[in-house]
């Protein structure tokens, strides 16, 4: 009996022995982290241990699992100014009836509580949601997009067939100019008709985490860019903030709320054309030949590259590739893209030609 006392009580002696090392040995861990700390030695970006990333260094304007949503947004100039663009990720400008053109906004992950005018879709625009994989949204419908919706089986959300709460008209503008809607509205009502509402697919641009300065490219401080007879955009260069201010018929382009100018990091310019339709309404309804590979510009930081832009299907994503052939990495910014006919003439003005234009006005 004694002996089988005295192993007992050695057992309990290792285990309190094997506590007090635990114990001790996290107390020194707690010290060497405070000191740490105290000495201004702590990790200032932590990785991410998925991606291998510091968290200071991800992309920033295309970041989550949140699912695009892509929303027709009125160009009419009785549509100015605008709601949103500024936090969209991507703006698409195209050709519509009249010379007009339609912008289509992309926003993910953000939280808007107006965004618009919201107009009414065109079949071509759904080349660009598609490839977005987004949600689409539209006040209303040419019959081209109504077929095309269904054949795609595209998630869309047409204002008028709502129940009046997703959207809403505003008495500072009058109709067709006057629907506006919110990011909050939008996803209550993709819920409402179980759209799926996350998505893993990759941005259709090749963001890159350090800075795109186009060290071989063109001076580009002022860019023309001429979708139609009424329709001309001019992009002017702040270096201070290093993007660029839009204008569209000679007027600068601000927020409807905020009143800030219209800017945006990057520029992207495709050339291919757009035909009027002969659908038999006579209406001057726009297609577009956007399959195939085409002519093009990347803008930013004030440099521009000519690119080819490459798109092999409706569904697919466009690629942006430089004439070497190589996927251009674009700036972490948001990005307007300009869909405009091959013949377009589109300028480009570097700082010396800007510089001796001015001093030929002074004189």
């Amino acid at each position: 009996m004694p002996r089988k006392k005295k192993k007992s009580g050695v057992r309990v002696l290792i285990v309190i022995l094997v506590i007090l090392i635990i114990a001790a040995g996290g107390i020194l861990a707690y010290k060497i982290t405070q000191d740490k700390k105290e000495s201004g030695n702590t990790v200032e970006n932590p990785i991410d241990i998925l991606t291998g990333v510091s968290e200071e260094k991800k992309v920033q304007i295309y970041q989550g699992n949140d699912r695009p949503i892509a929303v027709m947004i009125d160009n009419h100039n009785d549509a100015w100014p605008q709601a949103g663009l500024n936090k969209a990720y991507m703006v698409y400008e195209i050709i519509a009836e009249g010379g007009e053109t339609r912008l289509m906004a992309l926003f993910k992950g953000t939280n808007l509580e107006k965004i618009g005018p919201v107009r009414s879709a065109r079949h071509y625009f759904l080349d660009y949601a598609m490839e977005n994989d987004a949600i689409y949204v539209h006040f209303g419908q040419s019959p081209q997009a109504e077929s095309d919706i269904k054949k795609y089986s595209i998630n869309d959300i047409n204002g008028i067939a709502e129940d009046g709460t997703t959207f809403w008209r505003v008495k500072d503008k009058y109709a067709p100019h006057n629907a506006v809607t919110s990011t909050e509205k939008l996803l209550q009502s993709a819920k409402n008709k179980k759209y799926r509402t996350t998505s893993d697919e990759t941005s259709v641009l090749n963001y890159s985490i350090d800075e795109v300065n186009l060290s071989n490219g063109q001076g580009a401080i002022e860019v023309t860019i001429p979708h139609s007879d009424l329709q001309t955009v001019k992009y002017y260069y702040d270096e201070e903030n290093k993007v660029y201010e839009r204008y569209a018929r000679g007027k600068e382009q601000t927020d409807w709320d905020s009143k800030e100018p219209i800017t945006t990091k990057n520029i992207i310019i495709t050339l291919c054309n757009n035909f009027t339709l002969d659908d038999g309404e006579n209406k001057g309804r726009q297609g577009l030949n956007n399959i195939g590979t085409f002519d093009g510009y990347y803008i930013t930081n004030g440099k521009a590259i000519k690119i080819k832009c490459i798109k092999n299907a409706r569904d697919e994503k466009t690629k942006y590739q430089d004439l070497d052939g190589n996927e251009i990495k674009v700036n972490d910014g948001n990005t307007f893209v300009h869909i405009c006919p091959k013949n377009a003439k589109v300028e480009i003005t570097g700082p010396e030609l800007v510089q001796e234009e001015s001093s030929a006005e002074v004189e």
